[in-house]
């Protein structure tokens, strides 16, 4: 067996109910979800078990609620024995990396990422930017038509390189509306709106991130114990100042997914364990890692069946 990668997903892997079954079982979990609804000042935990769904959607909501159950879901699956050589998390996952590096307390974990959504909701009026997914189309391509209609005024870029042959694109209505049609005339099988409510990683995030990083210096964090893959720059990272500067930068700058599968590749790495909700980064890297082994961590059942699994294989 080679080596194990944590990873942990972002937003849009969100449910109503999501945790529940932890909080139910686990004092240890229970605690954990008070500690995030005390440091937010409001029952974070209500809204993720009982809804409404249109409220846990909201970017400043399902930020938080992601979070911590995908920290509770890592800590109780640490507590069994099963760690990780290495750590990485799509978007908004990259922070329960971050958690299970030991570089953010729990409370500071929450905390940032609620300032996060709420910055990123601020940053552009609602209905002036959006993202689509393009697909069946090569990145340079597509980065050649994103900087082709930039530059004619209608802001947009490559914003997710999720996986060989599914790009996000992302920036104001206007740019985001005319690179699809270019794209589709490239060759692209099919570009698909996404119901976001603004141009995340895009250039257009800029006033979020100068805002942000004045949150992150409010905060303590320390070096990672374990090598996380930055989304921005696709290497690995342990210095806390290079953690803190990524992050700020990755809220206008592409989600490198493809790029970090393939350098924790290069690490040996042969089985991902996916720990929070879904299974979406599982479906990704099955594109991008083929013949890996991939294995999923969203509730008290997976939980013990994974640490179970991976006892039998040591």
């Amino acid at each position: 067996m080679g080596k194990i990668a944590f990873v942990f997903p972002g937003q849009g892997s969100q449910n109503v109910g999501m945790g529940k079954d932890l909080f139910e079982s686990c004092p240890k979990a229970e605690k954990m979800f008070r500690s995030a609804d005390s440091r937010l000042g409001f029952p974070l935990s209500d809204l993720i078990f009982n809804g409404p769904e249109e409220k846990l959607k909201r970017t400043e909501n399902t930020q938080p609620a992601l979070f911590t159950v995908s920290a509770i879901l890592y800590r109780l699956l640490s507590e069994k024995g099963v760690k990780a050589d290495y750590v990485a998390g799509h978007s908004l996952g990259e922070y329960s990396a971050l958690y299970a590096a030991g570089v953010f307390s729990l409370s500071d974990g929450v905390y940032a990422v609620r300032q996060r959504g709420l910055l990123m909701e601020q940053a552009v009026p609602a209905g002036e930017g959006t993202m689509a997914a393009v697909l069946g189309l090569d990145p340079g391509t597509l980065d050649r038509i994103c900087t082709q209609v930039t530059q004619k005024g209608s802001s947009v870029q490559m914003a997710n390189l999720n996986a060989p042959g599914q790009i996000v694109i992302s920036g104001t209505l206007a740019g985001v509306q005319t690179a699809s049609r270019l794209a589709e005339q490239a060759g692209a099988r099919r570009v698909v709106p996404l119901a976001v409510s603004g141009p995340f990683h895009s250039a257009l995030m800029r006033p979020a991130a100068d805002a942000f990083r004045r949150v992150l210096d409010g905060l303590t964090a320390g070096n990672a114990d374990i090598p996380v893959v930055a989304n921005s720059t696709a290497e690995l990272e342990k210095s806390k100042e290079d953690i803190i500067r990524n992050l700020v930068k990755q809220l206008y700058s592409p989600v490198r997914w493809v790029e970090s599968i393939e350098k924790l590749r290069s690490l040996n790495v042969d089985t991902y364990i996916e720990i929070g909700p879904g299974r979406v980064l599982s479906g990704l890297i099955r594109k991008i890692h083929r013949g890996c082994t991939l294995l999923q961590v969203n509730d008290l059942k997976s939980l013990d069946e994974v640490a179970e699994k991976l006892k039998e294989c040591v």
